[in-house]
């Protein structure tokens, strides 16, 4: 992987690229400076396009937990795995990829990134003190500023 992280809307050049972080992230020898809000985005993007909505959750969320074990990230009350987060973003890259029609995987994953991969996305529905609460670091909540545009599944599905 890069000794820089790309920046969050970064496009990919090739699926060999992308093929290489997930082999990583699955070994969990995935750097920790490459372990960004687009290689969350990437990683969840590719278990969506390739499993049911529910089994890629449970490999997301439990290859995110393996990974910060191995890099030494603390997953309690206040760090780590945040539930909420991962599956707002289950559900923006859920409904993109039904968007996609047909595209291929790296231009829905550009594409993705390119118009949902901003890292405050979830402030546009989310108020900074429900995001960053305990309660949504632990279980789902919904927003508070706006509803979604997109149907919800996460909640059934988690």
């Amino acid at each position: 992987m890069s000794a820089v992280a790309p920046l969050a809307h970064s496009p990919y050049f090739s699926l060999e690229e992308i093929e290489h972080f997930v082999l990583a992230f699955e070994n969990a020898t995935l750097p920790r400076a490459d372990w960004t809000h687009r290689a969350h985005l990437t990683m969840a993007t590719w278990y969506l396009s390739r499993h049911l909505k529910p089994a890629a959750i449970e490999l997301i969320r439990g290859g995110i937990l393996r990974l910060n074990r191995a890099l030494g990230i603390v997953t309690d009350a206040d760090h780590g795995y945040h539930e909420t987060i991962t599956l707002f973003y289950v559900d923006v890259i859920a409904h993109h990829l039904s968007q996609a029609n047909g595209a291929g995987f790296l231009e829905a994953m550009n594409s993705l990134l390119a118009t949902r991969g901003a890292v405050d996305l979830p402030l546009k529905y989310y108020s900074r003190e429900r995001l960053f609460s305990r309660v949504a670091r632990a279980t789902w909540i919904a927003p508070d500023l706006q509803p979604f545009e997109w149907t919800v599944t996460t909640p059934a599905g988690a």
